[in-house]
């Protein structure tokens, strides 16, 4: 029975385990945000999370003037982190971005998201992520209530008549035609039914104002 042997041996030697684990960290530190199998991602949590806690002590180490003489960084920290992170750009970026950031986290830096089954062997996969880059909206539920913004009535839309067809203006183009020959001679004939009506209301204007005038002749 395997007493007393901690931790997933991922099908691998001691040796190429070290350097899969080493390896792992290192993209996460860097990319802060990782996808590979669920067993790999829960073995590898608790050891970058153990470098990330290192870097930190170095932090207040620093601000708290607890180094040797002459000395403003803690080399010795450092040092013990380098024989894991062998990239010396994530190795600084460590020390001098990630541990400000999580200076107030008492632990739990990373978290592991599962995303399903890798396609081919059925390999349960997941995302390893550092928790203060992760996307700010991810599990926020805003508990505010929106205010309804009052909005002007508008008026009611007149739906615009549909345009007549082209057909159906070909069709009345006839009619239209024979009405157009009955009104051209009214509008020809129209000023002379006009001077005969003036004609006519002046005479009958002339005769009333003769009848008038020969009843007062006659009493006289």
């Amino acid at each position: 029975m395997r007493h007393l042997y901690r931790g997933r041996k991922l099908k691998r030697t001691a040796s190429h385990r070290k350097a899969l684990l080493n390896s792992l960290a290192t993209s996460l530190l860097e990319h802060k945000r990782i996808h590979t199998t669920l067993a790999k991602a829960k073995e590898m949590r608790p050891f970058v999370e153990s470098l990330i806690t290192r870097s930190k002590h170095a932090m207040a180490n620093e601000k708290a003037g607890l180094l040797p003489e002459g000395h403003t960084v803690d080399v010795h920290n450092r040092r013990m982190v380098g024989r894991f992170i062998k990239n010396k750009a994530v190795l600084q970026e460590l020390f001098d971005t990630i541990a400000p950031m999580v200076e107030s986290r008492p632990g739990g830096y990373t978290r592991i998201i599962k995303i399903g089954f890798r396609r081919g062997d059925a390999g349960e996969t997941a995302i390893i992520e550092l928790v203060d880059w992760s996307a700010p909206q991810d599990g926020h539920v805003s508990k505010s209530k929106k205010k309804k913004v009052a909005t002007k009535k508008s008026a009611p839309k007149v739906k615009a008549a549909p345009a007549p067809k082209v057909e159906e203006v070909v069709a009345l183009a006839p009619v239209v035609e024979e009405i157009i020959e009955v009104v051209e001679p009214i509008v020809e004939v129209a000023p002379v039914v006009e001077e005969v009506v003036a004609e006519v209301t002046a005479e009958e204007t002339t005769e009333v104002a003769e009848n008038t005038d020969a009843p007062t002749e006659e009493a006289k």
